[in-house]
């Protein structure tokens, strides 16, 4: 059957090990120096090393794999301890997966054993988690940004396209240009997108979870900082892990690309909070 399964680059794998606890169903392991995936039935498909990996080696991709065996999994799991056990109870809160879930929880019952309490009373319905993928009613919410007046506000959008892999490496607008390099929900989530992060700059906009052609990323951007004069570089990423992969592929093209641009990276909440970290990782107002 075709379905999401992760994949690994091993030329950028550092064999550092971070994806490894990141995965409690036990699909990955340091194998002579370098991240495997040793079993298909034992990846989801969701994605929760990916915001693990400093090098963005870990991808998504739609491949023929042997399906997820959840009971297979809890059977390794379950070796494993009560901590492993209640990682991977709570990944599959946090994601939504309901019918993985019941079945993770039937198979405890039948062995005896005891239910993470923070599921002991949520059989069908989730608790919140993971908002990369939980579901959030926000209506009524009221929104993060300082800015609150309605009055219409022209576009600060400079350029088209804005889609990475459609965007010319030597395209005339680039040169000299402040980047702006933004996940693709982010204009969605951040109400003053275009007054706070857009204005004055160029922007590229991709999905580090969900786009195929993560390497042609890389390359494009490392294209981009080889033949342009790039004065600054914005990352604006979502809050959930998954999403902090953007600002690792523009560190990554940085390197090949032998250049050293400050960077500021921006987190953007589900609400529409944000917070600035510069290239030392320093909080900024």
């Amino acid at each position: 059957m075709k379905r999401q399964i992760i994949s690994i680059n091993e030329e950028r794998c550092n064999g550092c090990g971070l994806c490894v606890p990141g995965c409690p169903e036990g699909a990955l392991q340091i194998i002579e120096g370098k991240a495997r995936l040793v079993n298909d039935l034992f990846c989801d498909g969701l994605g929760a090393c990916i915001g693990e990996c400093p090098e963005g080696a870990i991808t998504i991709l739609e491949r023929e794999a042997e399906p997820y065996d959840e009971r297979l999994v809890m059977e390794n799991i379950i070796r494993q301890g009560p901590s492993v056990i209640s990682a991977h109870i709570r990944h599959l809160r946090d994601h939504n997966e309901t019918g993985y879930l019941n079945e993770a929880l039937d198979l405890l019952r039948e062995k005896g054993l005891q239910v993470p309490v923070e599921v002991s009373h949520a059989r069908q319905e989730l608790s919140p988690g993971c908002p990369g993928s939980r579901v959030v009613d926000m209506r009524g919410h009221k929104s993060a940004s300082r800015h609150e007046a309605t009055t219409h506000k022209d576009s600060e959008l400079r350029q088209w396209p804005v889609q990475l892999h459609l965007v010319n490496p030597h395209a005339p607008f680039l040169k000299n240009a402040d980047l702006l390099v933004a996940a693709d929900c982010v204009p969605f989530a951040y109400p003053a997108f275009h007054e706070d992060l857009l204005r004055d700059k160029i922007l590229v906009i991709f999905c580090p979870k969900l786009d195929a052609g993560i390497d042609q990323y890389v390359e494009k951007l490392t294209e981009i900082f080889v033949h342009q004069d790039i004065k600054s570089v914005t990352v604006a990423h979502m809050e959930v892990p998954c999403c902090f992969g953007a600002g690792r592929i523009v560190e990554t093209a940085m390197g090949k690309a032998g250049k050293r641009i400050m960077v500021n990276d921006y987190t953007i909440g589900i609400t529409g909070a944000l917070t600035c970290e510069d290239s030392h990782g320093r909080v900024l107002p």
